[in-house]
């Protein structure tokens, strides 16, 4: 389902489909963070029975109770960290708790980076641990099993951080979600088997002596050009972007790849 539309239909009727993911923000960088112009809840998944979140940034656990129909956080069996960025962790320990109804059941699992369990800014708080079932530290290209779920790490991504983006093998398709980094050749070949791309694209353009490790949308486009995806959806806006407008930006990378390009928005569900 990729439009307002279809989603409306499908929260009428109270009926997800079975493997489905929804955007509960599609705001990145910090000034649309912190005013909050887009949210910042990360990504629910629903793939193979199992209920999963994807980097819960700041509003998570809010996003997930005040969605329609209601995502219980308590029913979580998985939580996702990209890397340790506050846009990105903020609400682990929350939804930590919530998983493990306060550590009153050990269950559930955490995946994420060594950086953000063990170090001096480690996200996840220690007396959590112990609540969960296991922990998995993701490293580069690793598979990684939740029941039948099929995981698998990508390369190391540029971004100040330990970060990797994760793919999703399911049935009908591989589902790969790019994250946070600067651009370089390997993403391309580190992506090269998905059918369906989600890619975190805070920035309209580059700039000169340009630092910053986002993507831009020029960027993005040689990425869906190289990796050829069924389709591909932009989320994680920043400022430039939210300017630009995301939708048509989305509409010029269609028209310059080939490919069926959507722009996320909050709520958006995409049934794979």
């Amino acid at each position: 389902m990729s439009n307002r539309k279809d989603m409306a239909r499908m929260e009428a009727t109270d009926s997800p489909p079975a493997d489905y993911f929804k955007f509960l923000g599609t705001g990145g960088a910090r000034f649309v963070v912190a005013k909050q112009l887009r949210a910042s809840g990360g990504i629910f998944l629903h793939f193979l029975g199992k209920k999963m979140i994807l980097d819960p940034g700041p509003g998570a656990l809010v996003r997930l109770v005040r969605s329609r129909p209601p995502l219980d956080p308590t029913s979580l069996e998985a939580i996702f960290l990209t890397h340790k960025h506050i846009d990105h962790s903020n609400d682990v320990n929350i939804l930590v708790e919530a998983m493990t109804s306060g550590g009153f059941k050990k269950r559930g699992v955490l995946f994420a980076p060594e950086e953000c369990l063990e170090s001096q800014e480690g996200v996840v708080f220690n007396y959590l641990k112990d609540y969960l079932e296991r922990i998995e530290v993701l490293t580069a290209e690793k598979e990684y099993r939740l029941g039948e779920l099929k995981i698998r790490t990508s390369v190391p991504h540029l971004h100040g951080a330990e970060t990797y983006g994760l793919k999703i093998y399911l049935p009908a398709a591989t589902v790969g979600f790019l994250t946070d980094t600067k651009f370089f050749p390997g993403l391309i070949k580190a992506y090269h088997d998905v059918t369906l791309l989600v890619m975190n694209v805070v920035r309209a353009k580059s700039r000169e002596a340009d630092n910053i490790l986002h993507l831009t949308a020029g960027e993005a486009a040689e990425i869906i050009r190289g990796i050829k995806p069924e389709k591909a959806y932009l989320t994680h806006f920043g400022m430039t972007m939210l300017r630009a407008d995301p939708r048509k930006e989305a509409e010029k990378l269609a028209e310059a790849t080939g490919v069926e390009v959507i722009a996320a928005y909050d709520g958006l569900t995409v049934q794979v």
